[in-house]
């Protein structure tokens, strides 16, 4: 775990979050510094140099530079200007659903399409070879369609209106009372 050890002091649920944030990022696949970071800018009440971030968390100018620019890939920081001051400084967006909104477009575009892509060739592949067994084949289409359904999902709930969202999200299990009942299936619909 990176410790916080730089010359600013945080308050300790500042501190916890950040590093439980590094750590929850970590998990994900995505580097702690860049996590932590972000974490810390999330939290800041205005906009901070990259010298300030390195000061703040204890860390190495350098690593502090990449990680910005990986968060700026992602859409999550953005620069802003200080009049009188020439350095860049970085704030965080801090509309959660905007920051999630902005993380699964990430995700989706970085893994989703290239295991879309890559399934539609497997399976365009395997049709009408005979090396290919029924079984094979048949379950290289059944991932193909759930991922394309995953894929059409998450399309409809852009563009599903926040307050709906919220609402939908809150009904959690209790949307399927709302949908007709049948007879229960295992596998693709």
């Amino acid at each position: 775990m990176t410790e916080i050890t730089g010359k600013k002091k945080l308050p300790p649920a500042v501190e916890r979050f950040i590093l439980n944030w590094g750590d929850m990022g970590d998990q994900w696949g995505v580097n702690r510094s860049v996590s932590q970071i972000h974490g810390l800018l999330y939290l800041a009440e205005k906009p901070m140099t990259a010298e300030d971030v390195a000061d703040t968390l204890g860390m190495a100018r350098s690593n502090v530079s990449n990680s910005l620019k990986e968060l700026l890939a992602w859409d999550l920081i953005r620069r802003v200007p200080i009049l009188g001051d020439r350095r860049d400084h970085f704030e965080a967006e801090t509309d959660i659903w905007e920051v999630a909104q902005r993380i699964a477009a990430g995700r989706k575009e970085r893994e989703i399409d290239p295991a879309i892509a890559a399934l539609r060739a497997c399976v365009a592949e395997a049709t009408g070879d005979p090396a290919i067994s029924a079984v094979a084949a048949k379950r290289l289409k059944d991932m193909l369609a759930f991922t394309e359904l995953v894929d059409r999902w998450y399309a409809q709930m852009l563009k599903v209106p926040r307050p709906r969202l919220v609402a939908l999200i809150r009904l959690g299990e209790k949307i399927a009372n709302l949908l007709p009942s049948g007879r229960s299936r295992s596998g693709s619909d």
